[in-house]
């Protein structure tokens, strides 16, 4: 017998998590505007996040956050004219230049964390402490690689 992956309503739990990203991503949206962010979009904030240790190269953002040369290097443009990031001459090759956070990309992410720990504290809420350490844990899991047999 295979067993359902459904929730009361029929919907499938994959289904599930993509709605609540978009509820998620869409608040955060809502917060970008209200603070006159305008042009940043969650699907920004990753780029922006691998750029917390230090400057990078592009190219070398582009693994990071695993998309081509060319998506990343069109994302840095709109963000570097929002004045969220900056390019820098690489000091170990004066040929390479490097990305780094302006003082709106860093509070763009501050903002962007401030959100999350706002929405996690309203999910603790709902669901009870114990309840979101679970989703957590199942969470983390599910993201992790399978186990090798």
């Amino acid at each position: 017998m295979i067993a359902k992956s459904h929730d009361a309503d029929g919907r499938p739990v994959p289904g599930l998590v993509q709605l609540l990203a978009q509820h998620v991503a869409g608040r955060l949206r809502q917060e970008f505007l209200e603070h006159e962010m305008a042009g940043l979009r969650p699907v920004h904030t990753p780029l922006l996040a691998a750029l917390l240790g230090g400057a990078r190269r592009a190219a070398d953002l582009a693994v990071t956050v695993g998309v081509s040369r060319q998506a990343v290097a069109q994302v840095l443009a709109n963000l570097e004219r929002g004045g969220y990031l900056e390019r820098i001459a690489d000091p170990g090759d004066s040929r390479a230049k490097l990305v780094c956070l302006t003082a709106k990309g860093r509070a763009a992410l501050r903002l962007m964390r401030t959100n999350n720990l706002s929405l996690e504290d309203e999910w603790r809420e709902r669901i009870g402490g114990e309840r979101m350490a679970d989703l957590r844990e199942i969470l983390a899991q599910l993201l992790s690689p399978p186990d090798r047999i």
